[in-house]
């Protein structure tokens, strides 16, 4: 018979859940975090060469093309887990799931693209 097991910590479960997140979230980010990415890109090479550009549009514009999109590639990349095999099902929490992951990391790109890389290359 084997001891009883000691409960988690709270610290343990976390780095355990990190080390092994579920393929949906991981896919959902992963998705977001690319599109997130090359948008971040084109986004700063355009504040960088046109230095007095308005920028509130084009944030909003990159909001809503990174949430958008990683949406989209969320709801195309994840499937349901359950259903026969070679069938592919898919669901519009697919699609929330993506929005749900997209807008933080839209957020900590704008973060890093304004406070880190534009004033390095300014």
């Amino acid at each position: 018979m084997t001891p009883p097991r000691e409960p988690e910590s709270w610290l343990g479960r976390r780095w355990r859940q990190l080390r092994n997140p579920p393929p949906p979230v991981l896919r959902a980010v992963l998705a977001n975090l690319a599109v997130a990415g090359v948008g971040g890109v084109v986004l700063l090479a355009y504040l960088v060469a046109a230095r007095d550009a308005m920028a509130a549009p084009l944030i909003a514009l990159y909001v809503l093309v990174v949430v958008a999109s990683g949406s989209l590639l969320t709801y195309l990349w994840v499937e349901l887990p359950t259903g026969p095999a070679g069938v592919r099902h898919r669901s519009a929490w697919s699609a929330l799931l993506g929005l749900f992951a997209g807008v933080p990391i839209a957020y900590l790109a704008l973060v890093l693209i304004f406070q880190v890389l534009r004033p390095l290359l300014a």
